[in-house]
């Protein structure tokens, strides 16, 4: 039902309208206005809206915290290695010094996100944490710990993913994280739990479809992100880091960049919260998401591929995909495990 305010008394209008003089005074007043805003008009108002593929210049309109524009170079690449990213240890059933940790301390300290709508966000009707990654770790404490709940949430952005495990301030991540060889010198990965590649987002009616169309043009990633790194990779490309990925996608509302590039998971949850917006071209980079723990956390990253069999062969990743991740299409089957020993 609609309730509508009752006028104050001292608002009520005479009857037979207002008196002939207020009437005249307040069309003398709007026609004076309306004079004003011509003239004003005549110095500005007639420019149009910024192109979809114009940022607006710099200063035009407030910012998320921590934009780096241009975003500052990534670390000098070390020659190439020859590595599977996707291989990991064979899963086993003996535990070890850090299982032995976790389970003395009776919970389970997982990095993860909060901003990654549908793989995890902060749901705004329970004000908890869910999404297709909140899931797979309540999973992994389930078997660890015999209960979905045992677990502590550590929000993070992407930057903090590295450092959080050599600190040891969280037991593993599940952040979007990409399996790479350069990663793989600084972590441990669990074989891959979700296959993703890095794609565009523009606005809808965008001239831009590939990379090429990007050149001498700002494009966006989170801070720390395999994304922002193959961004720069591009030559005339001008990387923009933030944050958040939630940043970019403000960034890119206010024309302050011509895109978003980052996994297709994450685009797909960036555009079903803004429908204005389009996932653009091919496949740019392959990027297969891990679990990632401290390299020396070998009993869990074992642990960790025991359960991420179980749910492939029981059916858990399935009921997982069908329940947050529907709109990128039909379940596929989960990605296969790929083991190096």
């Amino acid at each position: 039902m609609l309730w509508l305010r009752p006028r104050p008394a001292t608002a009520t209008r005479p009857r037979g309208g207002w008196p002939a003089r207020r009437r005249a005074r307040a069309a003398q007043g709007l026609t004076a206005a309306l004079a004003a805003l011509t003239l004003a008009c005549a110095g500005g108002c007639a420019s149009e809206r910024p192109a979809l593929d114009a940022p607006s210049p710099a200063g035009h309109a407030p910012r998320p915290v921590g934009v780096q524009d241009p975003a500052s170079p990534p670390p000098s690449e070390e020659p190439a290695e020859r590595c599977d990213p996707r291989a990991s240890l064979r899963p086993t059933t003996t535990g070890g010094a850090t299982i032995a940790k976790i389970r003395s301390r009776g919970r389970l300290i997982a990095g993860v996100s909060q901003n990654a709508y549908q793989l995890g966000f902060r749901d705004p009707t329970t004000g908890e944490l869910a999404g297709f990654e909140i899931d797979l770790v309540r999973e992994i404490a389930l078997d660890l710990l015999g209960s979905r709940d045992k677990v502590q949430f550590v929000a993070m952005g992407a930057a903090d993913r590295v450092p959080s495990l050599a600190k040891g301030s969280v037991d593993l991540v599940a952040r979007t994280m990409t399996m790479t060889c350069r990663d793989w010198r600084q972590v441990a990965f669990s074989t891959e739990y979700y296959s993703a590649a890095q794609r565009l987002l523009v606005p809808q009616g965008s001239r831009v479809a590939t990379m090429d169309d990007l050149v001498g043009k700002k494009v966006c990633a989170a801070a720390g992100s395999t994304s922002i790194r193959n961004i720069a990779a591009y030559s005339g490309v001008i990387p923009v880091a933030t944050t958040e990925v939630i940043d970019c996608l403000v960034l890119l509302q206010q024309h302050q960049i011509a895109a978003v590039s980052t996994s297709d998971v994450l685009l797909a949850g960036l555009a079903a919260q803004d429908p204005t917006t389009a996932i653009v071209g091919p496949s740019l980079v392959p990027q297969p998401y891990g679990v990632a723990t401290a390299p020396a956390a070998t009993d869990l990253v074992r642990f960790v591929n025991r359960v991420l069999e179980r749910i492939r062969q029981d059916g858990t990743w399935r009921d997982m995909h069908r329940r947050w991740l529907s709109g990128l299409g039909a379940t596929p089957a989960p990605p296969a495990p790929r083991y190096r020993d």
